[in-house]
């Protein structure tokens, strides 16, 4: 099955980062902030345990810009997605407002379910805030929320972004068999 993903955000909230670790991309991830210019795709194939059904699925993770001048380019990268994860870092208060927008443009707009969305709390190094401690509004508080923190607990963050994979893997099947039940009757 071929699954895309969309990781859209605030500029210099972690989406690459991100997107390198949870894809196995290695890449040098120190030194000064670079953004991302348009979009990034990265493939892989995460071992999703499928119901004992041990098919892989090929992954295309979409690292999208955070800078707006390419707001005219999202109609385009949105097109087939499966998925929407919007990543932000909760140091920075404008983020938890910024995040709003980013689910009306990406989210509001898609006929996905709540659990084909994810929001990702970036703790980057020196980051104050607490987990739990996000005053996050409607329709964001219905999105399953996760808090990275890649120096203290990787292994927590890509087994709760393969949970979420199986999530969007279960209701893209069930899509389908509607889809074909629909056709049949």
């Amino acid at each position: 099955m071929h699954v895309k993903i969309l990781f859209v955000g605030p500029t210099e909230s972690g989406k690459t980062v991100l997107a390198n670790f949870l894809s196995d991309i290695t890449e040098n991830v120190g030194g000064e902030y670079r953004p991302t210019i348009g979009v990034r795709i990265l493939e892989f194939e995460p071992h999703l345990d499928q119901s004992g059904d041990n098919r892989s699925s090929k992954v295309e993770l979409w690292d999208c810009s955070g800078d707006f001048k390419f707001e005219l380019c999202w109609s385009a990268v949105i097109k087939d997605c499966n998925g929407v994860v919007i990543v932000f870092n909760p140091d920075v208060p404008s983020h938890l407002k910024e995040i709003e927008t980013w689910h009306g443009m990406f989210i509001s707009s898609q006929s996905l379910q709540d659990s084909q969305c994810l929001l990702i709390a970036h703790h980057k190094p020196g980051c104050t805030v607490e987990e739990g401690r996000l005053s996050l509004d409607l329709p964001l508080t219905k999105l399953p929320l996760i808090h990275s923190n890649l120096e203290e607990e990787p292994e927590d963050v890509r087994n709760a972004f393969i949970r979420y994979l199986g999530n969007v893997v279960k209701a893209m099947s069930e899509s389908r068999e509607q889809e074909e039940m629909s056709i049949i009757m």
